[in-house]
C-alpha cells in the first residue's frame, strides 16, 4: 500500500509540474473539478446527464486549457522539452487526446447517420431521446477510455502503474481544487504563468 501511494503521489507531482504552468489552465482546470464533481453525483440519478455533464463541461474546459493555454516550449523550470514531457507522459497525451477527442466529437454524427448504431438503440422519437442515446454513447466512451489506458498500462509498464493512473484520474477534481482554488485569483493580478515556486523548492 505505501509503493502505492508513493507512486500515486509521484504521478500527481508529475502532472502538477509538467502540464499546469498556466493559471489559465489552472482556472480552467477548477471548472472542469467542480463539473466532474457535478458529474459524480448526477451518476448515480442520471447517467446520461452525467456523461453530458461530464464531456461538454469537465472534458471541454479541461482540454481547452491543454491545447490553447499551456505553454509547448522549452520547460526550463524542469529542464525539459515539450517533446519530452509528451514522450514520459503516462496518460493520454496530447495525441492520445486528439483521437479519443475525435471519437468523442464524431460519434454523434454517427448516431445522426445510423440512429439504432448497429442496432443497439430504437430509433430515437425526438431530440430528447437521440440527446440520451449520445450521453450513453459518451459514457461508454469515457468509461472504455478509462479502462483501455489502465490496461494497456499493465503491460506497457507494470500493473500498479495503470491502477496508480486510474485511481489518479478518478481523484484529480479532488485534487486539482485543492491545487488550483487560488488560480482564478491570480489570473485577476495578471499573473498568467505560475511561478512554480513549489517546484523549484523542492529542486
Amino acid at each position: 500500500m505505501q509503493s502505492f501511494l508513493e507512486a500515486l503521489k509521484t504521478q500527481r507531482w508529475d502532472d502538477h509540474r509538467y502540464y499546469h504552468h498556466s493559471r489559465i489552465n489552472q482556472s480552467l482546470h477548477l471548472v472542469s473539478a467542480l463539473s466532474f464533481l457535478t458529474a459524480y453525483f448526477t451518476i448515480f440519478t442520471n447517467p446520461v446527464a452525467s456523461a453530458l455533464i461530464g464531456w461538454l463541461g469537465a472534458m471541454v474546459s479541461r482540454q481547452v486549457g491543454h491545447f490553447f493555454f499551456e505553454p509547448k516550449g522549452y520547460d526550463a523550470i524542469n529542464e525539459a522539452t515539450h517533446e519530452h514531457k509528451e514522450d514520459i507522459k503516462v496518460g493520454y497525451n496530447l495525441k492520445r487526446k486528439i483521437i479519443l477527442l475525435s471519437l468523442w466529437a464524431l460519434s454523434p454524427l454517427v448516431l445522426w447517420l445510423d440512429p439504432t448504431l448497429l442496432g443497439i438503440f430504437p430509433p430515437p422519437v425526438d431530440a430528447t431521446q437521440f440527446l440520451r442515446h449520445v450521453g450513453q454513447v459518451w459514457l461508454t466512451l469515457g468509461l472504455g477510455a478509462l479502462l483501455f489506458r489502465t490496461v494497456q498500462l499493465f503491460f506497457l509498464q507494470d500493473v500498479q502503474t495503470g491502477l496508480v493512473w486510474l485511481t489518479k484520474i478518478i481523484t484529480d477534481p479532488f485534487h486539482d481544487i485543492m491545487l488550483y482554488y487560488r488560480a482564478p485569483l491570480y489570473l485577476l493580478r495578471g499573473e498568467l504563468i505560475d511561478p512554480m515556486e513549489d517546484v523549484v523548492h523542492r529542486a
